[in-house]
């Protein structure tokens, strides 16, 4: 049974937050004024001292609870969730899934442009949940909260507690490899699946027949995964010990977070050429008072656990209802943002969907609904006309 949800974060929370702030204890640093040795010292300080004596939390606060917020529980799960309702006629409902390391304030911008009906009343109803161990669902306390499990919770959000026959699926990060998990074993509820990447496990492993096109997409992975993967293999292989630091510092919280902010954007040098310091901030402190990045990072974890199992256990290779690294018959289209963190190849995309449609982007990186909300929105309305006019 779902129940209408207002965020309210207890004033001794912020209270301690910004204590804990004052009282940080600085490192020294060496140049690093491009950010390549880590997050830069002289904008963390700015970043964090405007957190502690300007950023109104409870102003940011108001603003989220404007979207009409609501938790449930799903096969024992408490799922929260944003379900705003369109403003069209028989409005398309669309599930768009967060990513790492960000939470559901990634869809808040994009929002009011699906949820807005066009010239021909076409608009959608939207429901952005936030996944487990993110912002305020549940934290999970058991192992097994993988991908293929969030897709079948998400699955039975949309279909048992919302009562949608069908419906369309959006995601990014995180978000595309639970939207890929939803139309490999719940096909059968789903029009249709948009993504702006490609789920990293597919990079992982070159087939030998690749395209040169493909070959350069490996070879650009490589490169990208010993400069810039090591947070990955961490969260994926000791996340519970890099976690003690990350949720008892709010400056370490920050540093952590942000560099992928600023690494994986179009912001051409300049982290606030996309993001406010109060949209970095909102999303910083829900990961603060709920504290949930140890239970985020664990997704990095319990997937890491999954791809083992299916790569070596021969069982699963032998079990007619494993799906993993099968391809999706469900209509998919791709947004392709120049400045995510891999561009693939619309070739190697085929590999593992049904592409209908594929866009290269003019601009924008790995946080798509909050850098170029228009371009996203724009051509999730189009792929969604064309799966209409085919039905």
């Amino acid at each position: 049974m779902k129940s209408s949800f207002k965020i309210n974060i207890e004033q001794s929370v912020t209270d301690d937050l910004m204590n804990r702030i004052a009282n940080t204890r600085w490192t020294d640093e060496i140049e690093n004024s491009k950010w390549e040795n880590g997050t830069n010292k002289s904008y963390l300080r700015e970043l964090c001292d405007y957190w502690q004596n300007t950023f109104d939390w409870k102003k940011q606060e108001g603003y989220l609870n404007s979207f009409p917020h609501f938790k449930t529980t799903v096969d024992g799960v408490g799922l929260h969730y944003i379900h705003q309702k369109g403003e069209g006629k028989n409005p398309i409902p669309l599930l768009l899934t967060h990513g790492y390391p960000d939470s559901f304030v990634r869809f808040l911008k994009i929002i009011p442009l699906l949820t807005k009906a066009d010239k021909n009343g076409f608009s959608f109803d939207i429901i952005v949940p936030s996944i487990p161990g993110y912002g305020f669902s549940d934290i999970p306390t058991e192992a097994g909260m993988n991908k293929k499990r969030i897709a079948e919770l998400f699955t039975n959000l949309m279909t048992k507690d919302l009562g949608y026959k069908k419906f369309v699926a959006h995601g990014g990060d995180w978000g595309g490899g639970i939207t890929e998990q939803i139309a490999l074993y719940h096909a059968e509820s789903l029009l249709g699946i948009h993504l702006n990447d490609i789920p990293f496990e597919h990079r992982m492993n070159e087939p030998k027949d690749a395209t040169s096109a493909e070959k350069k997409m490996f070879e650009a992975t490589k490169k990208w995964q010993m400069a810039e993967g090591a947070y990955s293999m961490i969260q994926s292989t000791k996340p519970q010990t890099l976690a003690y630091s990350l949720n008892d510092s709010p400056v370490g919280l920050a540093a952590w977070i942000i560099e992928k902010f600023k690494s994986w954007s179009d912001n051409d040098g300049d982290i606030e050429n996309c993001f406010t310091k109060d949209e970095l901030l909102t999303n910083l402190t829900i990961y603060w008072a709920t504290q949930t990045i140890n239970s985020a990072m664990r997704l990095y974890n319990e997937t890491m656990k999954a791809m083992m199992n299916s790569m070596y256990n021969p069982l699963v290779k032998l079990n007619p209802l494993d799906k993993t690294g099968g391809k999706s018959e469900v209509p998919a289209a791709f947004a392709i943002f120049p400045k995510d963190i891999s561009t693939p190849p619309k070739e190697f995309a085929e590999h593992f969907f049904n592409v209908q449609q594929w866009t290269e982007m003019s601009a924008g990186g790995h946080f798509a609904a909050m850098e170029q909300p228009e371009l996203l929105a724009a051509n999730i309305r189009k792929f969604v006309t064309a799966l209409q006019a085919h039905q």
